[in-house]
């Protein structure tokens, strides 16, 4: 019976390619100027590889498949490519619209939704084949497009001020549509169980709020008159919402024309607190154990990055990378974060606790980063 066994590990051995590679250590980094990708390997620090040929990505994001294996790439131009990274080959590519602003994976891993700024609307794909199996107009820019448990997306319509949900549980889509979610939506976050949908507002001095554990979600005001009494800034950029931190109770979100950040109790959505910043904060990212706060700026104050004490709601450190930080990123437990510094063309990795720059990674001018551990979470 021992040899029995051992010969079958054995053959399950031999049956392994030698050359084949896990996914987990793997990323993506946005090369914006020239359409390409960076393949990165986080324990080596370094680039493995580049694919090429993604047309224009200066607003691009992207999401991965259950397996780590795909990427699914939403470019400015409204083009929506499947690349491999093992093999760092675009799989297929389509052009879906004029202009696309973002995307979601489905759940199951089944669909791809990408949300559209021309001409408006959200269209679902097949994640295997790329073949569109739902167009969804909606005559106005699209938001704030997420994934939720139950084979369910959500976004949000700049132009209406609604938030739609869309279900594809079954064999018919169904499309729930709220009203009332405040004037020109610009960004939207959901939380990693899937309940709480906060929508950023351009034209609102406050935030809204959905419980969609509820049968039939009503929008919440959260936030209500956070900038009142004091000169709205020019907007430069405008800050991320997908971004956000949830860090212990606490939700910490950027601040829109202000130099703050704002925080709420994750429970009853009440503010807690304000942090004065640098500049105007982009993203607010949280360490993924909740004890730091890390934030960058927009353009002109985007050399900088500050890190916030999320016990003591207090700046504790600031540093500048360089010109341009664009994004952040932490390895899946912490230890470490890369930072895109677009017009140093380089990607600087930095050790969390000590603050310590580890390493720089030559890119041409880089954006987005992201690591496959974004396969399983809910809303990225």
């Amino acid at each position: 019976m021992k040899r029995v066994f051992l010969g079958a590990v054995a053959a399950m051995a031999l049956a392994i390619p030698a050359t084949a590679q896990p996914t987990g250590d793997l990323g993506l980094i946005v090369e914006r100027a020239s359409g390409s990708l960076l393949v990165v390997d986080q324990s080596d620090r370094a680039k493995i590889g580049r694919i090429t040929g993604l047309g224009d990505l200066s607003h691009a994001s992207l999401v991965y498949s259950p397996d780590e294996r795909f990427a699914y790439v939403f470019g400015r131009d409204g083009g929506l490519t499947k690349v491999d990274i093992l093999e760092q080959s675009i799989v297929n590519r389509v052009m879906q619209a004029g202009n696309s602003i973002g995307g979601a994976i489905s759940d199951d891993g089944r669909f791809v939704a990408v949300s559209n700024y021309e001409p408006g609307g959200v269209r679902i794909f097949d994640a295997e084949t790329l073949e569109m199996v739902l167009d969804i107009p909606t005559q106005s820019k699209t938001i704030g497009l997420v994934d939720i448990p139950g084979t369910k997306f959500v976004f949000s319509l700049w132009d209406a001020g609604e938030t739609w949900i869309v279900d594809l549980s079954a064999e018919t889509a169904e499309i729930t549509k709220i009203e009332g979610m405040g004037t020109n939506p610009y960004d939207a976050l959901v939380t990693g169980d899937g309940r709480t949908y906060i929508t950023g507002l351009f034209g609102d001095d406050h935030l809204t709020a959905l419980d969609l554990w509820q049968e039939t979600p009503e929008p919440m005001p959260i936030l209500p008159g956070y900038a009142e009494g004091r000169e709205g800034l020019p907007v430069y950029k405008m800050p991320h919402l997908e971004g956000w931190a949830l860090a212990g109770s606490e939700f910490v979100l950027p601040a829109v024309g202000q130099h703050e950040v704002l925080w709420v109790d994750a429970r009853d959505l009440t503010e807690t607190g304000r942090t004065q910043t640098h500049g105007q904060p982009v993203f607010a990212m949280a360490r993924p154990d909740g004890r730091h706060v890390w934030v960058n700026f927009a353009h002109p104050l985007n050399d900088t990055i500050q890190v916030i004490d999320t016990v003591t709601k207090q700046v504790i450190h600031e540093f500048k990378p360089g010109p341009g930080v664009l994004h952040m990123e932490f390895t899946p437990r912490g230890r470490e974060v890369w930072l895109s510094v677009r017009d140093a063309g380089k990607v600087m990795i930095y050790d969390t606790q000590t603050f310590e720059k580890l390493r720089e990674i030559d890119a041409e001018s880089p954006s987005g980063i992201f690591f496959t551990a974004r396969a399983h979470r809910t809303g990225l």
